[in-house]
């Protein structure tokens, strides 16, 4: 039975974000959509839920349908408050007293400590607070789940927990997500929705068999498109001669020939549909400058500490060489982020770091999570004309490139999206014309078209680099090399999968 139906539905901003869009949401459903930054899936949602009126179209709910929206950002006014009374106060005043139970039954489910239960929303991490926002709306008892973006923040124990808890709740409710995380969507849907400004399709699918589904289906169209095109040329060819010969003849009957050809050129052109091109939020590009040492780092069992000397975890010898691209496996809190920033600074400032030894031709480029080497302060037409002496009118091509447009150039750069950010890190990363790189969860914010540019580019390049990362697909897709921080030392391993495994079966 369809809990919500859309027909024609379709929302236009500055340009349409879709269109024509008809989709049904019923028990058993678990749907996936997936598009680039800022091309619907959060506007989407809000339609769903009927704070937003669409442009165009109808949508049709199921008379008192509860429609719980987990969105990605905590308001405000919740961040003085503690996990648990953030969950309570969704209920309603007429259950605060009698049923505040069912707030304690969804922390439990959802595997929240006691101690964090009473700690301030503000105090959490990114990850926690998500949680919170999950089990405020769990607690209402929706008939329809949506959420937004809900792995943001989240460690890999955090995610398999996640795709754990979505996968055990009750059939009947409809879940729908909308995710940038390619193995969390194929971990807990079975449909997938592809959000385009014209057609949007939905195959009955996880995202990554859903994806081939599509590619499929765009190549045909191209083919059609290309056949359809092809024939309408040779009418058209076959149109002219004739309305020459006529010309020529004064034939009435070949300038009514001619006039059919090239109407039935018309309505094919017409009738053609070129395959979808997905609009680029912004090209990522990267370089290599290259350089003939094979080996760039050394580590002579280094120990990484925290900062008042508490050891996390000893490294034993080790070297990363050109070609490497090693990816930090470890649960949270096992130092990789501490390893990250030691490697870092080892070597920006050589031989300030004990036991690691920095080939002198090593050229760093580097990003962590916060994306501190862009500062919000300055904007982004700045940080590329001074940092890069690339001349103003260069850096304005170049930004505009990456994704950054004319009116945002100039505007500071804190007040851009998570995915322009991200890509505006990506092309100081380029400029900087490195032949390492050190990455710390490079894929946040990143749309899925984003993670595979990157990947590519990577690739493309034979980039040396050292990277940590809780995207399992980037993992797989990039990493040739494994080293793993378990009790407190740094093994290398065949592959990511036991590691994976290992965090799914803990958290199971």
């Amino acid at each position: 039975m369809a809990l919500i139906s859309l027909k024609s539905l379709g929302v236009t901003m500055s340009a349409p974000l879709f269109s024509k869009l008809d989709l049904t949401i019923g028990g058993g459903d678990r749907l996936g959509i997936v598009a680039a930054n800022g091309r619907g899936k959060s506007t989407l949602l809000k339609c769903l839920t009927g704070a937003m009126e669409p442009t165009s179209g109808d949508i049709t709910r199921t008379r008192g349908l509860r429609v719980g929206h987990v969105e990605q950002s905590v308001a405000p006014a919740l961040l003085s408050h503690t996990f648990h009374q953030v969950v309570a106060d969704a209920l309603q005043p007429e259950q605060a007293d009698s049923e505040v139970w069912r707030v304690d039954v969804v922390l439990d489910s959802l595997d929240v400590p006691e101690p964090m239960r009473e700690r301030p929303m503000q105090a959490l991490s990114g990850g926690w607070q998500r949680l919170a926002l999950i089990a405020r709306v769990w607690v209402t008892d929706p008939d329809v789940l949506l959420l937004d973006e809900p792995t943001n923040h989240l460690d890999l124990a955090r995610i398999s927990q996640l795709e754990t808890w979505l996968n055990t709740l009750p059939r009947e409710v409809p879940v729908v997500i909308a995710s940038h995380d390619r193995a969390f969507l194929d971990a807990t849907t079975n449909r997938t929705l592809f959000l385009r400004p014209e057609r949007s399709p939905v195959f009955a699918l996880p995202y990554s068999r859903a994806r081939q589904a599509l590619d499929d289906v765009d190549a045909s169209t191209e083919r059609k498109f290309q056949r359809d095109m092809k024939v309408a040329q040779q009418l058209r060819r076959q149109a002219a001669k004739l309305n020459n010969i006529g010309i020529n003849s004064g034939s009435d009957l070949l300038t009514v020939k001619t006039k059919q050809l090239n109407q039935r050129a018309e309505r094919l052109e017409e009738a053609a549909n070129p395959a979808h091109r997905e609009k680029s939020a912004g090209a990522i590009k990267l370089a290599n400058r290259g350089t003939h040492a094979k080996v760039l780092i050394t580590l002579d069992d280094v120990a990484v500490e925290t900062p008042d000397g508490t050891l996390l975890f000893r490294t034993g010898e080790r070297h990363i060489c050109q070609g490497d691209r090693i990816v930090l496996l470890g649960r949270n809190g096992v130092g990789k982020s501490r390893f990250v920033t030691l490697i870092r600074n080892a070597i920006v400032e050589p031989d300030t770091v004990r036991n690691v030894k920095v080939t002198p031709s090593t050229v760093l480029g580097y990003s962590d999570q916060a994306l501190s080497g862009i500062s919000g302060d300055d904007t982004p037409l700045g940080l590329v004309s001074r940092r890069y002496d690339v001349g103003e009118q260069r850096a304005r091509s170049l930004l505009a490139g990456a994704g950054v447009v004319i009116e945002m150039q100039e505007k500071k750069i804190g007040v851009l999206s998570g995915g322009q950010k991200a890509r505006l890190m990506m092309l100081a990363l380029r400029l900087a014309n490195p032949n390492f790189y050190l990455l710390d969860e490079p894929t946040n914010h990143l749309d899925i078209d984003g993670q595979e540019a990157l990947e590519a580019e990577l690739l493309a390049h034979q980039a040396s680099c050292l990277l940590a990362s809780h995207d399992r697909s980037f993992i797989r897709a990039i990493g040739n090399r494994f080293w793993l921080i378990e009790k407190r030392r740094l093994i290398e391993v065949e592959d990511p999968e036991d590691f994976f495994r290992s965090v799914a079966e803990a958290e199971g």
